[in-house]
C-alpha cells in the first residue's frame, strides 16, 4: 500500500466507500422507510384527532341548537296550552257570574222564591198538624172499635155462659165465696139476656089416628125441651156453613193434567218449530246426515263401515278357524316394493340416486 501513488490511493478509497455505500444501500433505504412511516403515522393521527375534534365540536353545537330549539317549541307549546288553561278557565268564572245574574234576574227572582219557600213551609207546618190530628183521630177510632168489638165479645160470652149465672141456692162459678167481691164475668152475666135459639119447627097433626084410641080424646101438644148449652154464637156458625168450597191441591187437580201438559208443550214446540230437519252440529255434520233411499229402488247407496268404522270382517264365523299371521319387516317392505306401481319405482329410484350423491 505505501508504494502506491496518491492517486491510485484515492482510486481504492473511493472504490473501497462505494463498495461500503452498496452494502449500506438497503440498510438505509428501510431506515428511511421506518422515518418516512413513523412520520406520516403520526401527521395520519393527529390529522384524524384533529377531524374528531372538530367532528366532536360541530356536534356539540349542533346538538346544543338542535336541543335548545326543541327546548323552545315545547316552551312555547307548554306556554301556548297554559295561556288556553287560564282563558278557560276565566271564561267559565265569566260564565258562571253571568249566568248566575241573569237566572237570578230574568228566571229565578230571589224574593218571589222566598215568599214561595216561607208559605210552602206554613203549608207544611199546617199540613203536618192536620195529618197529625188525623192520625190521632184514627188512633181513638181504632182504640173505640177494638174496645166495642172487645165489648160485644165480652156479651156474646156472657150469653153463651148465662148458664153459669148464680143461684140463691148455689154461687156461680164466678162467684166465688172466697173472694169479698163477685167477678166481673158475673156481674155481666146478671145484666145481660140469656142466648135464645130457634127451636125446630113444629110438626102439624096430621088426621090419622093409631089404633086403638078413639076421635074425642085431644092429643096433647109436644113437649120441647129446652137446649142447653154451651152453644157457639149463631152468626159463626152461619158463616161456618156458607163459606166458600177450598179444594186440596190433590181435588182441584184435573185427573187428565198431565196428558193435558204434554198435549200442550207437543204444540207449543211444533208452533215455535222454524225447521222440521233435527239440528245437527256443525262439526262432521255430513257423517251425522242419513241417506234418503229412492221410492222406486231398493239399493241402500250407504258408505261402506269398513275401513271407516271398523277394520275386521262383519262375518266373524269365517274367522273363527284361522289363525293370525305374522309378517316381517323384509316381506312387508318386499310386499310394498311390489305393490308400487312404475312410477312410483321410478321416484324412489330417484331418491335413492340423490341421496348416494349427497353422501359421496
Amino acid at each position: 500500500m505505501a508504494s502506491f501513488s496518491p492517486a491510485t490511493r484515492a482510486a481504492w478509497v473511493q472504490v473501497i466507500d462505494h463498495g461500503i455505500a452498496e452494502e449500506r444501500r438497503q440498510q438505509e433505504y428501510d431506515a428511511a422507510v421506518k422515518i418516512q412511516s413513523w412520520f406520516r403515522g403520526c401527521r395520519a393521527r393527529a390529522y384524524v384527532s384533529w377531524l374528531h375534534r372538530n367532528a366532536t365540536v360541530i356536534q356539540k353545537t349542533w346538538r346544543a341548537f338542535s336541543a335548545r330549539r326543541y327546548f323552545r317549541q315545547r316552551l312555547k307549546e307548554a306556554y301556548f296550552l297554559m295561556k288556553m288553561n287560564f282563558y278557560d278557565k276565566m271564561a267559565v268564572k265569566i260564565q258562571q257570574r253571568w249566568r248566575g245574574y241573569y237566572v237570578r234576574k230574568y228566571v229565578h227572582n230571589y224574593y218571589a222564591r222566598k215568599r214561595y219557600l216561607e208559605a210552602l213551609t206554613k203549608k207544611n207546618e199546617q199540613v203536618r198538624q192536620e195529618l197529625e190530628e188525623l192520625a190521632e183521630y184514627q188512633k181513638r177510632e181504632r182504640e173505640r172499635i177494638a174496645m166495642e168489638r172487645e165489648e160485644q165479645e165480652k156479651y156474646m160470652e156472657a150469653q153463651r155462659l148465662h148458664f153459669l149465672l148464680s143461684t140463691k141456692q148455689r154461687p156461680g162459678v164466678f162467684n166465688s165465696p172466697f173472694r169479698p167481691d163477685p167477678d166481673e164475668m158475673e156481674l155481666r152475666l146478671r145484666t145481660v139476656k140469656t142466648l135464645r135459639t130457634r127451636s125446630a119447627p113444629k110438626k102439624t097433626a096430621t088426621n090419622q089416628q093409631p089404633s086403638g084410641f078413639s076421635s074425642s080424646v085431644e092429643r096433647l101438644p109436644p113437649i120441647h125441651k129446652t137446649p142447653q148449652g154451651p152453644f157457639r154464637p149463631a152468626a159463626e156458625v152461619q158463616q161456618q156453613r156458607q163459606r166458600p168450597l177450598e179444594p186440596s191441591l190433590r181435588v182441584a187437580t184435573s185427573i187428565t193434567a198431565l196428558e193435558e201438559a204434554r198435549e200442550e208443550l207437543q204444540q207449543r214446540e211444533w208452533r215455535t218449530r222454524l225447521i222440521d230437519k233435527p239440528f245437527l252440529p256443525f262439526s262432521k255434520a255430513h257423517q251425522n246426515k242419513e241417506y234418503e233411499s229412492l221410492l222406486h229402488t231398493h239399493s241402500p247407496y250407504k258408505q261402506k263401515a269398513y275401513g271407516t268404522k271398523h277394520f275386521r270382517e262383519e262375518d266373524q264365523a269365517q274367522l273363527r278357524g284361522k289363525e293370525p299371521k305374522l309378517y316381517q319387516a323384509s316381506e312387508l317392505c318386499q310386499n310394498r316394493t311390489n305393490s308400487v306401481s312404475r312410477g312410483g319405482r321410478r321416484a324412489l329410484a330417484l331418491i335413492r340416486r340423490n341421496r348416494q350423491e349427497c353422501s359421496n
